[in-house]
């Protein structure tokens, strides 16, 4: 199960167009990295459940027979005034609307959120919620103590049974440094105790429920990679850190034409008469004119262009984004209809009062 219907309010405006699942790294949805780790680890039967642009992800993935697995959707929204809008139920009500459903959830069930990247080692992770003969159990990852007010905290014994929950204390209220990673592993009796068509969470309602019921509840605490992007600045982060090429399984694509720097097909750049410092790639179809400076880490979508004189630093530019003769972007995130500085700080097309210059390359 795919947790995929949620507004992703905390990364707009990268999400005013687009389902937080779809938000790209290296060209390529969070989702599909996601998508990709389940079928390496022989999980073949996905449910999404989607609300908010529902249709892109729906489009994208379609069955899934590419990736190797069968994918299906379950879409929540209500009739508003005479039109269908997306509300979601909610993590756990959304499950038991597909509970009630198909009874689709008949066997244990895995349970992820679709905005992160994780390498974890799923079927060590099956293995020991089985060998603990655990109801639920919920992932975890050590985090510093100074980073605990980010993070739901889970407190459990020595045996790992979960004992309670903090929702982002402060580092000296935490009694515990293990975060909840929004993955989770249940038994089909779990979704007897969600109600019905209502909203319910698996996080604030359905866990402390297991808790006050003593039902065999575990954590799990692991070593594995776990990328967020919770905020504008978690994503800024990451993507240099994946440019960086710090994240294994994580490699640019196309063909690597000078050291640290990939094109895609079709590219326009005038080699003799341009500085670029990699690492950075250059999308199809994108085009580098004579006197533009690039510093990297660097990603420009398909369709870019730098115009003479421009100047991109540490910045990723989505699709069919132009940067305008003279002007910098600097550790940005770039669309044609706006800019996110690394802090989440946006500046809209249009906005006269700001000096930077940019717009959409198919103008």
């Amino acid at each position: 199960m795919i947790l995929a219907a949620g507004q992703g309010t905390r990364v707009r405006p990268l999400t005013k167009g687009m389902p937080k699942p779809m938000v790209p790294i290296l060209g390529k949805p969070v989702l599909e990295y996601l998508i990709e780790h389940l079928a390496r680890h022989n999980v073949r039967e996905i449910m999404i459940n989607v609300a908010h642009h529902h249709w892109k992800i729906e489009n994208y993935f379609g069955d899934g027979q590419r990736w190797g697995v069968e994918i299906g959707y379950s879409y929540e929204g209500v009739r508003e005034h005479g039109e269908i809008v997306p509300k979601p139920l909610g993590s756990a009500g959304g499950m038991r609307h597909i509970q009630d459903f198909s009874g689709f959830f008949d066997e244990t069930t895995l349970v992820i959120c679709g905005d992160a990247i994780v390498d974890l080692d799923i079927t060590a992770a099956l293995a020991e919620h089985h060998a603990k003969k655990a109801m639920a159990s919920v992932v975890t990852l050590e985090v510093p103590r100074d980073q605990v007010k980010n993070y739901g905290i889970v407190v459990a014994d020595e045996d790992g049974k979960v004992r309670s929950f903090q929702e982002k204390p402060s580092p000296d209220e935490a009694r515990s440094t293990l975060a909840s990673t929004g993955i989770y592993i249940f038994e089909p009796a779990v979704l007897e105790l969600v109600p019905h068509g209502k909203e319910f969470d698996i996080g604030s309602e359905l866990f402390p429920m297991l808790v006050d019921q003593g039902l065999p509840f575990y954590a799990q605490s692991r070593p594995f990679h776990w990328i967020d992007i919770g905020r504008v600045s978690d994503y800024w982060t990451v993507l240099q850190r994946v440019l960086a090429g710090e994240i294994a399984d994580m490699r640019m694509p196309g063909k690597e034409v000078r050291p640290g720097v990939w094109v895609g097909l079709n590219t326009h750049v005038d080699w003799d008469k341009v500085d670029i410092k990699g690492p950075v790639y250059i999308g199809s179809g994108s085009c580098i004119e004579a006197g533009a400076q690039i510093e990297g880490p660097a990603w420009l979508g398909r369709g870019c262009r730098l115009r003479s004189g421009s100047k991109l630093v540490r910045s990723v530019l989505f699709d069919y984004t132009r940067l305008n003769a003279g002007n910098e972007f600097f550790e940005v995130i770039a669309s044609p209809l706006y800019v996110v500085d690394r802090h989440g700080q946006t500046t809209y097309q249009g906005e006269e009062t700001k000096a930077v210059r940019w717009g959409d390359a198919r103008a």
